[in-house]
């Protein structure tokens, strides 16, 4: 695939080139210490069932990858949100003028997985929430960390969380992810879906995506699960 993005290109000409600084990208997340479970949660369901939640922390290629290895996920859709235009393309948002950010779309069943437990999946090991407008190698405010809500419970449970990770000083320096009340989700074309799965091989995925899903499997075992959910396309 034509990568549109110059810090991917960048990312990816590092690697085959055995650049340097090539360690760093692999460290492109801030190591937090250990996240806690976030005291404000909503309580297990004791029935199956779908509940949605759409968060955005940079390349949508590596957060589609990280939540579909998590335990109670049904569907993770990359795509596009918290801008202005109406079905933008992949060039459009990436030009930052949409005011749209790469995000994922997270269909989940509340009898598994709480809302709380997988913002604290993104937290700990899907991005660095400290980085303003910019994930690793991307930037621009596409890039952008943010939680898009849906309903006052998904709000208060968002900013509930990020006090407390900021007041325990998890992270070194402060979390900069919005909460902003959602607005629209637009699905990415069809070569985004899945794109880490296709291309496990490719540079840019080897570097930033795929020592994520390591983290996952480290780090919140009780999360994890080996066998990743496929992307389903939905309307």
């Amino acid at each position: 695939m034509k990568l549109h993005s110059l810090g991917r290109a960048s990312a990816a000409i590092f690697i085959l080139l055995g650049f340097a600084a090539l360690p760093a990208c692999n460290t492109a997340i801030a190591k937090p210490k250990t996240t806690p479970d976030p005291v404000v949660d909503e309580s297990v369901g004791t029935k199956s069932g779908q509940q949605t939640l759409v968060l955005a922390g940079g390349c949508f290629w590596g957060q589609q990858l990280v939540f579909e290895h998590v335990k109670g996920v049904v569907n993770v859709t990359a795509g596009y949100s918290g801008g202005s235009v109406k079905n933008p393309s992949y060039e459009m948002v990436s030009s930052g003028t949409t005011g749209h950010a790469e995000s994922v779309r997270i269909v989940y069943d509340p009898s598994q997985i709480t809302y709380g437990k997988l913002l604290k999946v993104f937290f700990s090991v899907a991005h660095d929430p400290t980085e303003l407008n910019r994930q690793g190698p991307d930037e621009g405010t596409q890039y952008r960390s943010a939680i898009f809500f849906t309903d006052q419970d998904q709000q208060r449970i968002a900013q509930a969380y990020v006090d407390q990770l900021n007041q325990a000083k998890v992270f070194s320096h402060k979390i900069v992810t919005q909460i902003v009340p959602f607005q629209a989700f637009y699905t990415a074309e069809g070569y985004h879906q899945d794109y880490a799965v296709h291309n496990r091989f490719s540079p840019y995925i080897a570097i930033n995506d795929l020592p994520k899903v390591g983290d996952l499997q480290k780090q919140l075992p009780g999360l994890y699960t080996a066998k990743a959910t496929p992307y389903v396309a939905t309307r």
